[in-house]
């Protein structure tokens, strides 16, 4: 069958071909936290752990983070520039990688898939001249790379009908060629990327369970749970039916009520003292922990106190180097091999709207920028969005400053500051006698000529 410009055969698995160890890779369950967890029903479970707010908001700040920036298609010149171009077969996929998603779109489910699976596959569909016409992320765990025995990679795809992987009986054997794979932390095989939640699993774990207390403590109108206590002994019988009627009239929406306790019975609360649980400091950890392994820094998702505004620029060139860069060159170098650009092209983002100085540094910078001759008028004002202007488009510099061509000529003289004067112009000859009589003669004729005629 014909698939995306290619001819696919249906077939269960190829023989020579054998699944790559899938450890910390796809699957919902990360491994046991510790030794025994499983038997302890302790399991760190992909679904539960991006309700955590910390874990989720990591996976969504990053993702959008990069999303937002601009994906150009760049070309560089002979002096090593790159500077934003077109081309009719690489363009259009880079505004419109699909025909279900938009650019934010196709980059933010590139990240998340990264950030929660370790893994992003993304299937190409060409045209007839072979030209990526669109791309589009499938689902991880719908994903498993098959390795030859002379190295070959192929990618076994299952059923996805979004991405157009569907009306199929079996799994389809997909080569390399055809799939983008970016992965991050290959901890097990090369092949097979591991997700940050792999690290900080428990932790997020820990702080789901805190909340959930908490929950269940404020459900019970902030009053802790507690025992009855008889002064004497009591039967089993008699103890299920005192605590039944308690749960039922005075715990949940009924705390507050009056109760009436005989037989020498009295309530006596137990829970551990907040300040035992330390419950802040408890919650503050678990997202700490989930952050560092992220890379975030612990104020963007709001948790502990923010760093003085100062400098935001250095906070933000902070937070790309310690974060965003592995993900932008990552995916800037997937997309250049994936679309087997020529030379002169790439792939860029447009660090410009994440690194965003203020108002008043932008102006300052660029008004440096003017001065010292780095930039065109021109250039800053599109910086700030402004048009050009007449006698823009020109690199301005002051009269008294010289080249270094010329400051190294001057330098190459004998004595550079004390140079020889300037040689005088040779002197005139006088001139000639004869050539004095023929200008006087020629003069005499023309005043003749001009003079009227006499009758």
């Amino acid at each position: 069958m014909r698939f995306f410009g290619l001819t696919i055969t249906r077939e269960k698995a190829a023989p020579t071909a054998s699944p790559v160890d899938t450890r910390g890779g796809w699957w919902g369950i990360v491994r046991e936290a510790f030794t025994g967890a499983w038997q302890k029903s302790v399991e760190v479970r992909l679904d539960t752990v991006l309700t955590y707010s910390a874990v989720f908001r990591c996976v969504s700040l990053i993702s959008s983070d990069i999303a937002k920036m601009r994906l150009r298609l760049v070309q560089q010149d002979a002096d090593g520039i790159w500077t934003e171009t077109s081309s009719p077969s690489f363009s259009p996929v880079l505004r419109k990688p699909n025909r279900f998603q938009n650019r934010i779109q196709f980059i933010t489910s590139w990240v998340e898939s990264k950030l929660v699976h370790g893994n992003t596959y993304v299937l190409k569909e060409r045209d007839s001249r072979r030209v990526v016409v669109a791309l589009s992320v499938l689902d991880p765990t719908r994903v498993k790379p098959l390795v030859a025995p002379d190295g070959e990679v192929f990618y076994q795809l299952s059923r996805d009908d979004l991405a157009g992987v569907s009306d199929l009986d079996a799994a389809v054997l997909v080569p390399a060629s055809e799939i983008i794979h970016d992965r991050w932390n290959t901890l097990h095989h090369p092949l097979v990327g591991t997700s940050p939640i792999y690290a900080c699993g428990l932790a997020a774990v820990q702080g789901i369970r805190i909340q959930t207390n908490s929950a269940h403590f404020f459900g019970n109108g902030s009053q802790p749970s507690g025992i009855l206590v008889a002064p004497g002994p009591v039967s089993e019988e008699n103890a299920k039916r005192l605590k039944a009627h308690w749960e039922q009239n005075f715990t949940g929406q009924n705390v507050g009520r009056v109760a009436v306790l005989g037989d020498g019975l009295r309530y006596e609360p137990m829970a551990v003292k907040a300040s035992d649980a330390q419950l802040i400091e408890q919650l503050k950890w678990s997202a700490e922990t989930v952050c560092s392994v992220f890379g975030v820094p612990a104020y963007k998702i709001g948790v502990g106190a923010p760093p003085a505004y100062t400098n935001i620029e250095a906070l933000d060139a902070q937070y790309y180097a310690q974060c965003l860069q592995i993900h932008i060159e990552s995916i800037e170098l997937c997309l250049d091999e994936g679309l087997t650009l020529p030379a002169p092209y790439g792939t860029e983002f447009e660090l410009d709207a994440l690194l965003r100085m203020d108002t008043a540094t932008q102006i300052r910078t660029y008004a440096e920028g003017v001065k010292g001759g780095l930039m065109k008028p021109d250039e800053g004002r599109a910086k700030l969005g402004l048009p050009p202007v007449t006698g823009g488009n020109a690199v301005y510099l002051q009269q008294q400053n010289y080249s270094l061509a010329a400051l190294a000529k001057r330098d190459a003289q004998a004595d550079p500051f004390n140079p020889a004067p300037a040689a005088s112009p040779p002197e005139l000859a006088p001139p000639d006698a004869t050539e004095e009589v023929s200008r006087f003669a020629t003069a005499l004729r023309l005043k003749f000529a001009e003079a009227p005629a006499h009758a």
